[in-house]
């Protein structure tokens, strides 16, 4: 495969340097908390953030498919992204996804994010409608030039049943603040691939947990995981082993660690997050309809399988 070349004579380099926005690292995908009655309950999800910043996570993803955007109306989005931008205050970047039924939503979103303060922007395609490659680039490019923020692009084809390929990869080079990809798809091959076809246009961040040891091997900057919200050092010490190069150790703990990541992959990945969560001390399980907490024998297998790995925590060498 040809490497692609940027031909684009705008530079990314002013959205890929950002002095707060590394790329590195583990970034977790933060629940939103609600009280018993299902109202936003703002000091709970401060406070999940809070704790989460001080085990040293390296950003946070704010309102993204674990933060149940698309449960939230927008107000409640926008007090949520004011709420994390004050607790975090400036500890560590943040991003916010940007996951709307229509393209003026998601400007509209968009914009008022970047004024309430946040670092970046996790862009997702326009919700429930599958389009053409010339409509999926036409909604990113309209967001980005709406807005001075980098944004990473979500791709999820599981999830959100729209691939971004490397067809509209190449026409949104052009676009430079759109700096980088959260790769989702459950084929590790995507990696290799991207990074053939796009050398280092695209900055890519392994987005699915029971993939995130190979993805960081083959190329992603960082990790962004919905199971770190439960197990956060662990996730940290997983990164920073990899990138210190010590394999038998990041193997240790993703081996550990694999019965909950493979949660991450399932539609219920929100529900058994914040049970995870619930039973570590760190938040509630409390979801919106039509999410429902989980029962029956799903719900005994996710407890047994939260519980066995705290009882199985491994010693982590510091980092």
């Amino acid at each position: 495969m040809i490497r692609y070349r940027i031909r684009s004579s705008v530079s990314t380099e002013a959205y890929v340097n950002s002095s707060k926005l590394t790329w590195r690292g583990v970034y977790p995908a933060a629940t939103t908390q609600f009280t018993p009655d299902l109202d936003v309950d703002i000091p709970a999800t401060q406070a999940v953030l809070d704790a989460l910043v001080k085990d040293g996570v390296d950003g946070l993803i704010i309102a993204g498919t674990c933060g149940e955007n698309n449960s939230l109306e927008a107000e409640e989005k926008r007090a949520v992204v004011k709420a994390a931008v004050e607790v975090v205050d400036g500890r560590v970047p943040i991003l916010v996804g940007v996951s709307e039924f229509t393209t003026r939503r998601a400007v509209a979103f968009a914009q008022d994010a970047e004024k309430l303060g946040v670092d970046g922007l996790m862009l997702l395609p326009a919700m429930v409608y599958v389009p053409t490659v010339g409509e999926l680039c036409t909604h990113f490019e309209t967001v980005a030039k709406a807005t001075s923020l980098p944004i990473m692009l979500y791709n999820n084809p599981p999830a959100y049943r729209v691939n971004i390929g490397i067809d509209a990869l190449t026409r949104l080079a052009d676009t430079p603040n759109i700096v980088a990809v959260k790769e989702s798809a459950p084929d590790p091959r995507r990696f290799t691939d991207l990074i053939n076809a796009f050398g280092d246009r695209y900055i890519l961040m392994a987005g699915l947990d029971d993939v995130a040891f190979e993805g960081l091997l083959l190329g992603a900057h960082g990790w962004i995981s919905g199971l770190t919200s439960a197990f956060p050092r662990e996730s940290v010490a997983l990164v920073a082993a990899i990138n210190r190069g010590d394999l038998e150790e990041a193997l240790r703990i993703y081996r550990w660690f694999m019965p909950l990541l493979h949660l991450d992959a399932d539609h219920d990945l929100v529900q058994s997050i914040k049970l995870a969560e619930s039973i570590m001390g760190r938040g509630t399980e409390h979801v919106r309809l039509p999410r429902m907490p989980l029962e029956g024998q799903r719900r005994a297998d996710v407890i047994r399988w939260v519980e066995q790995c705290a009882a199985t925590q491994p010693s982590l060498t510091a980092v």
